[in-house]
């Protein structure tokens, strides 16, 4: 070990080698201030969204869509639908890393970066020279899925902070796995509620839909109901009272691949599936018929092809059962048939048919291959996946216990692209949401009982 000091927000042990400066950091007997820390176990926060969601506490909410009297109260044919979900880690297999050298003005840093400008601009604020005397160079990294997107840029900026007492010499920072896992940021962790009135024709007429999760920029609650607001199921109701209630507390919270419609499309697919069973439709059947009334050409032609390379309506296994989920996300549409059954009270999933519209299909082997890799990230955190706090402190250090999709757990996905002249919209997050749904809305064919907290099987928001 060569050094051991303060950098602001921790304590950097400088090294030459990897193995000394984890010995180093072992040896280290440290004090730290958590005044300011959150205190509070998941039970807790559960609970505490609840009441938000009630509005039974003093947090303002803002509305995100407002139709027809959004004031009058419902009454009590009124349905009512809830979902937790849990906090989410990134989990990339590597690790947040970095290496970076500061000499006098200039610095040089090299790191798989999301964002290469808001690097710049942390690390020369951090060095006290000019963002055109830093430069990144940006190198292919191990997965990140919106870790490395962080406005903070913290992991970088701890690098260049310990590369200034480095005498021009480079650092190479490297987090280890529970530094990865404990030292946020999450997904943030949310609460759907929703109280549904349906007309005579058994289709929505009047929709109140609260959505409670931290903000994930200051003042913006966008990325919150993105997923839920301008829904076509709202199209032919004649009251739509939409509200984002943001509670602030000191939990990190960023980005997650798909970010706010990896909470919404579960909420918003689970729901109509349960209201298609009330009225004895068939949820296919339910969900054209709204598309209809909201003229929502792409999504009925994803929900025609869907049907037909599923085998939607034909006969399955005993045992086995199908779940559908269509939805929008960053100009793509996606949709998705799962086929599944139950192992106890966890889902199998044996097969997925997903249908695309992303406009023109550049690369369809890439499209393919991110409906893939996007249905098993998915349905890693719909099984499995879930951040707990215990007074405060993050109880899933390494895989052990935020455990991913197993080889044995993933199923078959076949990819089906439509034709369209419209300019392409990609396919690196869009196929993620859907997938809980459809396995959800399986179960609910199954058993006839909805989900009410995901991962599936472990309550509420994975506890």
């Amino acid at each position: 070990m060569v050094d051991a000091f303060a950098i602001g927000d921790g304590v950097a042990v400088l090294a030459k080698d990897a193995f000394a400066a984890r010995r180093g950091r072992e040896a280290l007997r440290i004090e730290w201030d958590d005044r300011q820390a959150e205190k509070r176990s998941s039970p807790e926060l559960v609970r505490w969204f609840r009441e938000i969601a009630e509005g039974r506490t003093d947090i303002t909410p803002s509305a995100f869509q407002t139709k027809g009297d959004a004031e009058a109260a419902f009454g009590p044919d009124a349905l009512e639908f809830g979902i937790d979900f849990p906090y989410l880690a990134h989990a990339p297999m590597e690790t947040q890393d970095c290496v970076a050298r500061v000499n006098g003005w200039d610095v040089e840093i090299l790191s798989g970066s999301q964002m290469a400008t808001v690097d710049q601009i942390q690390a020369a604020r951090v060095a006290l020279t000019l963002p055109g005397k830093v430069e990144v160079k940006v190198l292919p990294a191990g997965g990140s899925f919106g870790r490395r997107g962080v406005m903070a840029a913290d992991c970088l900026v701890e690098c260049v902070r310990i590369a200034k007492r480095s005498d021009g010499y480079p650092v190479k920072l490297i987090w280890t796995r529970e530094d990865d896992m404990t030292g946020g940021y999450y997904r943030p962790m949310a609460h759907h509620r929703a109280w549904v009135e349906l007309g005579p024709d058994g289709f929505p007429a009047r929709w109140r839909h609260h959505v409670v999760a931290q903000s994930l920029l200051p003042i913006v609650t966008e990325f919150t109901a993105e997923g839920v607001k301008d829904s076509p199921y709202f199209a032919g109701a004649s009251v739509v009272d939409g509200k984002v209630f943001t509670p602030k507390f000191p939990v990190p919270v960023q980005f997650w691949r798909s970010v706010g419609h990896s909470h919404s499309a579960m909420a918003m697919e689970h729901i109509v599936d349960q209201l298609a069973r009330r009225v004895g439709r068939d949820p296919a059947d339910y969900r054209q018929a709204l598309y209809e009334k909201a003229g929502a050409a792409r999504r009925l032609a994803v929900l025609a092809a869907l049907r037909q390379k599923s085998g939607w309506g034909t006969l399955i296994e005993p045992g086995w059962a199908r779940g559908m989920a269509v939805h929008e996300s960053f100009g793509t549409v996606v949709g998705q048939v799962a086929e599944v059954r139950l192992d106890g009270p966890r889902p199998s999933v044996r097969r997925v048919v997903g249908v695309v519209d992303c406009g023109i299909a550049v690369s369809p082997g890439q499209i393919a291959a991110q409906m893939e890799g996007s249905v098993g990230f998915g349905l890693s955190a719909a099984l499995h996946g879930a951040i707990t706090l215990k007074e405060g402190l993050v109880q899933e250090t390494n895989f052990d216990r935020y455990r991913c999709l197993r080889m044995n757990e993933m199923p078959a996905v076949e990819t089906h692209i439509l034709p369209s002249t419209n300019r392409p919209s990609g396919m690196g997050e869009p196929a993620v949401p859907p997938i809980a749904p459809a396995v959800a809305n399986a179960m609910l064919a199954l058993t006839g009982e909805p989900t009410r907290a995901l991962p599936f099987g472990r309550g509420a928001a994975g506890l």
